[in-house]
């Protein structure tokens, strides 16, 4: 008999996995049940039709149901809910939405691609029929339709990717908007201070960038709606999207008996399958295993979805070594041409795991400096004190900030270290890049860290240390970059005097040397420690500073 293969929910993780299943066996029988009326679309893009950016809604259709059927033989059924299981017999109990019809579909096996539902702040007014959340098309035609209505003020809750990328398209279409975002940064998976160009582009742009605080109660005023927020502030607005994240839709596996798992999504093993063998699960529904730190984590991504669709079929039709490897978080975001993206894991999740590491930051621009259109990228690469193996990277700035993250990732994947970063040989033509990539510098500057031939303190923990226990802070800067802004307490000495001028520094003191960006820094120190100095860098030098402390007098 034929394969009888059911899943429920389509777009990324269903989607796949049907087409997958289809590749991997012609006979088999497939049956897609989706709740909406699109299988599969570019959820991704929803926020640049809202800006106009897609101009074409078909644009952001990946494929009808009559192409599924057409093309690989496959019975969607889109308007209907899956609104049971029975594990016992091996039904699911399916409800056309239109006509109200329940019936049953048999399966011998059954793929989970329910998705994840957007949060919405359980404060008063939050269902106001004003406020909306982005999923799917029905919800981006809904605030396109505000939008081309003429609405003036907007307010955007939350900042993450959505709540970002949401911002800076109402803003394009020249409505004003706030960002209301509960912590005190935006990007709240990336580190703090990977974050502060981000924040202040959005404030170039116009956006009005509310930190630390958050959404209290909506109300309905003449007009639009009042956002009150904790703080005691109000904000008018014609249009409220709420972006603070997803949960699960894990209310199906549930009712079913299925396993959840700590953090809360189903539970599958390494093949894809829940504690039922004949039942999988895929996409942001579902635990994976964190692919740096181990253990069950989420992660809402559209491409790890798509390959768990793919390996989930894969291991159905029989490839009994299909298996899923883990998720490292790899993701990018652009405002306004500027852009961040990770990958792996970042500072605060490997100070929370209790997971030893060293830091680096380099500056430098995303090719040859001499060609026209060279734009800074700064570069956090973190990796284990012993051996050096790299564990997460965060970059940010404008045009090829995608192509280190990528590169990186793919470093984490093939489990290398500092030193092969060093070694690494990249395309260069100096409008593409440099001869030293800016992945190469920060394997040069974690490589000489870890050998030693490169001391280095974060500028954090000097500034935290006590007067009486602080170093000497030595500007090698020229005096007209120290004179603009400089460290607190610092001394200037240019780099090309320190030769001559040794006598004037004390030998009875650490010395932290810094320059703009590490590299002056580096050979002021080199120059101090062969003079018989205890003397170290500051990484990443005055950019990574300021990357700390955005205040503009830092004086």
């Amino acid at each position: 008999m034929p394969l009888k293969l059911v899943i429920v929910g389509g777009v990324a993780g269903g989607a796949s996995a049907a087409t997958s299943a289809r590749r991997a066996d012609e006979a088999a029988e497939i049956v897609v049940f989706e709740r909406g009326p699109d299988v599969s679309f570019n959820n991704c893009g929803l926020p640049y039709y809202v800006g106009d950016v897609i101009d074409d809604r078909d644009k952001l259709i990946v494929t009808s149901p009559e192409r599924m059927r057409d093309r690989y033989r496959i019975d969607v059924r889109v308007r209907t809910s899956v609104e049971s299981i029975d594990r016992a017999r091996k039904v699911v109990r399916a409800r056309d939405l239109a006509s109200g019809r329940e019936y049953d579909e048999p399966y011998d096996k059954l793929i989970l691609s329910p998705g994840a539902a957007p949060t919405r702040p359980d404060v008063p007014g939050a269902d106001l029929p004003g406020i909306h959340t982005l999923r799917d098309l029905r919800d981006v035609d809904r605030i396109r339709g505000r939008v081309d209505a003429g609405i003036r003020r907007a307010v955007v809750i939350g900042g993450g990717y959505i709540g970002l990328e949401v911002a800076e398209n109402l803003a394009r279409r020249g409505v004003a908007t706030t960002l209301v975002q509960s912590q005190g940064q935006v990007l709240s998976l990336f580190d703090a201070e990977m974050t502060t160009p981000i924040a202040e582009h959005l404030a170039e742009h116009g956006i009005e960038l509310i930190l630390g605080d958050s959404a209290e109660a909506f109300e309905e005023k003449a007009g639009g709606i009042e956002v009150r927020l904790r703080s005691g502030g109000t904000r008018q607005a014609q249009l409220v999207v709420v972006g603070v994240g997803v949960r699960p839709e894990t209310g199906l596996a549930v009712a079913a008996g299925l396993a959840l798992g700590p953090k809360g999504g189903i539970r599958v093993d390494e093949h894809l399958r829940t504690d039922d063998p004949d039942i999988y699960a895929v996409g942001d529904a579902i635990e994976v295993e964190d692919y740096v730190l181990g253990g069950p984590t989420l992660v809402p991504l559209a491409g790890p979805a798509n390959r768990q669709g793919r390996l989930a079929a894969a291991h159905i039709c029989g490839e009994a070594e299909a298996r899923y490897r883990g998720t490292q978080g790899t993701a990018i975001v652009g405002v306004f041409g500027k852009t961040a993206a990770m990958t792996g894991a970042s500072e605060k999740a490997l100070r929370k795991a209790n997971r030893p590491f060293r830091k680096v930051y380099v500056h430098a621009n995303n090719h040859a400096g001499y060609m026209p259109g060279a734009e800074p990228i700064s570069l956090k690469l973190l990796f284990e004190p012993e051996g050096g193996k790299i564990l997460g990277a965060q970059a940010v700035g404008g045009s090829g900030v995608d192509k280190r993250i990528d590169v990186l990732a793919m470093a984490i994947q093939a489990g290398m270290t500092a030193f092969d970063l060093e070694e690494s040989e990249l395309a260069y033509a100096p409008q593409f890049g440099a001869a030293k990539d800016p992945v190469n510098m920060a394997g040069f500057v974690a490589g000489g860290l870890l050998r030693g031939e490169h001391p280095q303190v974060d500028v954090e923990a000097v500034l935290d240390l006590s007067a009486d226990r602080r170093p000497l802070l030595l500007d090698v800067r020229s005096p007209d970059d120290f004179m603009k802004a400089h460290l607190p307490g610092a001394v200037n000495l240019p780099l090309d005097e320190i030769r001559d001028r040794l006598d004037q520094i004390p030998r009875d003191r650490e010395i932290a040397t810094y320059c703009q960006s590490g590299q002056n820094g580096h050979m002021a120190t080199r120059i101090l420690l062969q003079s018989g100095f205890r003397a170290a860098n500051i990484g990443g030098g005055f950019k990574t500073y300021r990357l700390h402390h955005p205040a503009p007098d830092l004086r």
